[in-house]
């Protein structure tokens, strides 16, 4: 028997993607509306929008609430020159002023992924050999560098189905997000928030700004749902003056981290110091995602905020300086970040550097191990490995990717990926939701531009580095089946053109897409 939502997603996909290439100029101005409250959608909508990997498996559903951080003005990656430059990041780049919104924890994921279970009723999946024929010529493209490593697995039950190089390691780029968001989801947890706070010496008119890891915390007037530094400053004022007290040592505690704060990349427009008290991601610019100068000392350039902040509401303070809240010390006030959930998809689909360092901290943090880069990468194995992952040969050095010491395998990115769709998992839906969808959102909205059967079809973390270029991600077949895949190529030592490398990457998750291949 045919699973009825299947049966309907076969008779109705053409038609649906002739709909989505019409609509795509709309879906701005269609997620907008759709936050934050859940929406209606017609059917035109709910293909433009197909932001939800088990959305073909649930095409019968009227109705889902957006978990997608867009306002249709998400940044592509870097540009080849950019990604010339020594060690840098070629996916992380953004358009001044981009808004970066709040989105919810993902509500619907639960009920859009319903249809994704064991039983996959009489559709069959891929067969091995027809996908072989497939992808074997597209991942052989001389343009993709001399070592090229892919696996796809049926979601539904696990099963790999095509296997190419699977268990080697390689050097992941950007597709290492992964791996950090299944570990952040899963300890601390989705639910989790990030909170800073300030704080009283006893005794004493010290006021001290305790930094709690969370990157996204805004100084803006328009916050947009992120922790705002103004609210901190209100809370902070109102505290005080109940106290009659209207002037203060400011301080600014950071000794949460441990380690150096610099990423082993240096001082690099795509992430700022890694430090458990910033602003904004210490941008200097009104950017909300990719590339962008950042403050020298991102903490100081926080409590300098501060104490603006507090004197134009009545305040007045020393020039602040680093210190260490005391055991003894008395709450002021605080502001706690979005769930890390929400966390966790803006930083899959702006592949934002500065998060996923937060995210990995978080990891370390909740699992006793030390908040610093070596803390963060035993972490994350640690917690990977408690769920079963297959872990041979993998290497974690950073939360981002930017490091090139990571190496991890197509084996256990798929692995991440089926995981995060398995019913048993419902804590890892925002690693599904958050992948930026192709001709849509994030790293891929400026891809498959030439591909209507992939538009809105394929979502997949980008991961680019000099002579790296990577492809992970969900894709749903021809007949409704679907797959997680990951396409690892690499050639350091005569760097692949990117563009073309990116474009064989998005032609390879294409014809993935549109195959039955039996």
């Amino acid at each position: 028997m045919v699973v009825p939502e299947l049966r309907a997603w076969r008779t109705a996909r053409p038609h649906l993607v002739r709909v989505a290439r019409t609509v795509k100029p709309h879906v701005a101005r269609v997620t907008r509306a759709m936050r934050p409250r859940a929406v209606r959608l017609t059917t035109p909508q709910l293909t433009a929008v197909a932001a939800t990997v088990g959305l073909a498996l649930a095409a019968g559903a009227a109705t889902v609430a957006g978990p997608w951080d867009s306002t249709g003005q998400r940044t592509a990656e870097r540009d080849w020159a950019a990604s010339r430059a020594p060690e840098g990041g070629a996916d992380h780049a953004g358009a001044a002023g981009a808004a970066a919104t709040t989105p919810r924890p993902a509500p619907s994921a639960a009920t859009v992924l319903a249809g994704l279970s064991r039983s996959t009723g009489t559709v069959p999946a891929p067969a091995e050999k027809a996908l072989k024929s497939v992808l074997d010529p597209l991942l052989d493209d001389s343009v993709l560098g001399a070592r090229r490593t892919a696996v796809v697995v049926d979601v539904a039950t696990g099963k790999r189905l095509y296997g190419k190089g699977a268990d080697e390691v390689q050097t992941p780029a950007s597709t290492t997000k992964i791996a950090t968001a299944v570990a952040a989801l899963t300890a601390p947890g989705p639910d989790h928030r990030i909170t800073t706070r300030t704080v009283l010496e006893p005794d004493t008119k010290e006021v001290v700004l305790v930094g709690g890891g969370d990157p996204t915390l805004t100084a803006r007037k328009v916050t947009d749902g992120w922790a705002s530094l103004r609210t901190l400053a209100d809370r902070t004022a109102a505290a005080l003056k109940s106290r009659h007290m209207d002037h203060v040592t400011l301080s600014y505690d950071t000794s949460l981290y441990k380690g150096p704060a610099l990423h082993p990349i240096g001082v690099n427009e795509n992430i700022a110091e890694v430090t458990p008290l910033m602003v904004d991601e210490g941008r200097g610019d009104d950017s909300t995602s990719g590339t962008a100068v950042r403050a020298g000392d991102p903490a100081a350039d926080a409590a300098r905020k501060f104490a603006d902040l507090l004197h134009a509401r009545g305040i007045d303070t020393t020039s602040p300086g680093p210190s260490k809240a005391t055991g003894r010390s008395k709450a002021l006030a605080s502001v706690s970040s979005p769930p890390l959930s929400a966390l966790v998809e803006r930083m899959l689909t702006n592949s934002d550097n500065d998060i996923a360092e937060a995210l990995a901290r978080q990891v370390a943090l909740a699992t006793g191990a030390d908040p610093s880069f070596d803390g963060d990468a035993k972490a994350i194995h640690a917690v990977l490995k408690k769920l079963g992952l297959p872990l041979t040969g993998a290497h974690f050095a950073d939360g981002s990717g930017l490091n090139r010491a990571d190496k991890l395998s197509a084996d256990l990115l798929t692995a991440l990926l089926a995981t995060a769709g398995d019913p048993d998992h419902p804590e890892l839906r925002t690693v599904l939701t958050g992948l930026p969808i192709a001709g849509f959102t994030g790293t891929l909205s400026t891809r498959y531009a030439d591909a209507p059967t992939a538009t809105g079809v394929v979502r997949a973390k980008t991961g680019t580095l000099t002579g790296v270029n990577t492809l992970a991600g969900t894709v749903v077949d021809a007949d409704g089946r679907l797959l997680a895949f990951a396409f690892m190529t690499s050639d350091e030592a005569n760097p692949p053109n990117p563009f073309a490398a990116r474009s064989a990457l998005d032609h390879t998750a294409t014809a993935l897409a549109s195959c039955g291949c039996r």
